[in-house]
């Protein structure tokens, strides 16, 4: 089990917003990743699964829009 309280201690860096910035890359990774996924079914001919992995992609990119949102005005000290 890894630990929840990184504190910097480990790493060296004590950035409150380490983890929303995680967050943001991995919601831009599978976005990116789904695209693959999409193509795959598109040739495949399986709608069903397109359909899924387009709202999965999308959901990806509401998260990363919300989490720079947030990022951003967290930088600009708002």
């Amino acid at each position: 089990m890894t630990s929840t309280s990184e504190t910097g201690d480990v790493t060296g860096t004590r950035d409150k917003d380490y983890n929303l910035i995680w967050y943001v890359e991995a919601c831009l990774s599978n976005a990116l990743r789904l695209e693959s996924y999409i193509q795959d079914a598109e040739r495949d001919k399986d709608n069903e699964v397109v359909d899924l992995f387009r709202k999965a992609q999308a959901d990806s990119r509401k998260g990363a829009e919300l989490g720079k949102r947030l990022l951003r005005s967290r930088l600009d000290g708002g």
